[in-house]
């Protein structure tokens, strides 16, 4: 299911944020899981020994399709 940006940014979900859905007599009610957070911390990058922002090894994957909708969103 696709829901439009601002909807995402008011009720402060990402791309891909999971719903819940339920039934309110013959109404289907979607409600925003909350997210978790990921607080990054920089770190040396082993390859270049340059600073490097890192979220952790579970944190979403950031692709070059997810910087497009971000940029998308952007004023």
């Amino acid at each position: 299911m696709v829901l439009p940006a601002p909807f995402r940014n008011q009720l402060g979900i990402d791309t891909g944020g999971a719903l819940t859905a339920s039934m309110e007599g013959e109404r289907v009610v979607l409600t925003a899981k909350p997210q978790k957070k990921f607080k990054g911390r920089i770190i040396k990058d082993p390859i270049t020994g340059l600073p490097a922002l890192t979220f952790g090894p579970n944190a979403p994957k950031l692709t070059s399709e997810r910087v497009a909708e971000l940029l998308a969103d952007f004023p």
